[in-house]
């Protein structure tokens, strides 16, 4: 049986790999705050990608939301809340798109590089290391620059969020998104200026981080070092400037509705129900429209929070657990469920 349990849950989440997998279904009024929320904008940002949900069960309900303006109802009718546990407790952080200075060539003010992928790399191989990458030539002089900036703790966080917006110097701004990366493991930056006594835990912001790099730029680089994992960038083309960035579906986030998922245990273009403890506690439906290289498991999700400073102060605060209920076309919920 718990054989054809895993070949069932693959079948449902054609990307899951194997392992102890606690599935529970719920009724909507069991998720707290349901009825307060407003689902009119949950759908609307459902609508955004759901015609890229390929299967019947997806594509018939896509269908319906694009002729329907009840959307509690909609959600409550046609859909199921499953709550799906590996046993780890849930974790949510918060994610932004930074703002950051720069310039389409380099000058003694911009003299760090936003680079682009290095056509020998291909996706999932492991490369270099970022202080190889810093230090050596490998990439220089080869016109894979996107634009330098001002700023290596503003680029180094803007590696971490994957995507942002540069304001050049001519007036112009620069849109660019997630390429690929080298494939090295993420190592938080806060611990390690946690271990070497920079920083206390209480202390250790990405703000507290970034300003300290700035005092101590050449001691700060080697620390940022820790973190081996190195992103490369894409120019984002005919994106409206008041749209949010392109996520992993390719089409634009939406601020406190757009959601990074494990898509091993969540379906991109899910709508997702949310249960955030914390200072304050977040209770919305939510749409499963992006991934992130730390975002693993089935109870692990980042919320975006929109553009810019003030979103990324109230990101760099979430950190909280609660629960989170992926809502499955009915069938397909039911299906899942009734071989528990």
């Amino acid at each position: 049986m718990k054989r054809y349990l895993a070949s069932l849950f693959i079948f449902i989440f054609p990307s899951f790999s194997l392992g102890d997998v606690r599935i529970t279904h719920f009724d909507f009024s069991d998720l707290l705050g349901w009825s307060s929320d407003n689902h009119d904008l949950a759908l609307d940002v459902f609508k955004e990608t759901c015609p890229d949900l390929k299967a019947p069960d997806w594509s018939s309900l896509c269908a319906i939301a694009q002729n329907t303006d009840a959307s509690r109802e909609f959600f409550e009718i046609f859909f199921k809340p499953v709550h799906i546990s590996t046993g780890d407790a849930a974790l949510f952080t918060g994610y932004f798109e930074p703002e950051i200075n720069g310039s389409r060539i380099k000058t003694d003010r911009f003299s760090y590089p936003v680079y682009s992928m290095p056509p020998e790399l291909r996706q999932g191989q492991t490369w270099l290391t970022r202080e190889e990458i810093e230090t050596s030539s490998t990439l220089r002089e080869r016109g894979l620059e996107i634009a330098w900036v001002d700023d290596l703790a503003d680029l180094f966080f803007l590696q971490i969020q994957g995507s942002g917006r540069i304001k050049l110097d001519d007036g112009g701004v620069l849109r660019i998104g997630y390429a690929g990366s080298n494939s090295r493991p993420f190592k938080s930056v806060a611990e390690e200026f946690i271990r070497l006594g920079i920083l206390e835990k209480h202390q250790a912001s990405a703000k507290m981080i970034k300003n300290w790099v700035r005092k101590n730029p050449q001691a700060g680089s080697k620390i940022l070092w820790h973190n081996e994992s190195y992103v490369f960038f894409r120019v984002v083309e005919k994106l409206a400037s008041d749209k949010g960035p392109v996520g992993a579906m390719n089409r634009s986030l939406t601020a406190l509705r757009s959601l990074a998922v494990d898509p091993d245990y969540v379906p991109l273009g899910a709508p997702v129900w949310i249960n955030k403890k914390g200072t304050p506690p977040m209770r919305r439906l939510m749409i499963a429209q992006d991934t992130g290289s730390v975002i693993k498991g089935s109870q692990r999700a980042d919320i975006f929070l929109g553009s810019g400073d003030i979103a990324g102060d109230k990101a760099s605060q979430i950190k909280d657990g609660g629960s989170l209920f992926v809502l499955l076309p009915f069938k397909r919920a039911m299906l899942l469920s009734s071989h528990e």
